[in-house]
């Protein structure tokens, strides 16, 4: 993990709950706020969509029309 210095400033009160959090938890303070701002940013990402969607191009323009009547009797036991 490649990790970067930066300065942070809070409320004071905040801070001292963020001391005493990371005090009963055994961790330090700064790894708190790592965690905090991962999981924050990890929420307000925007959806990441899987590479593989629209990789390929089957060449048939009307396959996704007739993607039921391929995939009948799919799943089911012969």
């Amino acid at each position: 993990m490649s990790t970067m210095k930066t300065t942070v400033y809070l409320d004071a009160a905040d801070y001292r709950r963020l001391k005493a959090l990371a005090a009963a938890d055994g961790r330090s303070a700064a790894e708190l706020i790592r965690v905090a701002v991962s999981e924050y940013a990890e929420r307000r990402a925007p959806g990441r969509l899987p590479r593989s969607l629209g990789a390929a191009c089957s060449g048939d323009g009307q396959l996704s029309e007739r993607a039921e009547d391929l995939l009948q009797g799919m799943g089911e036991d012969s």
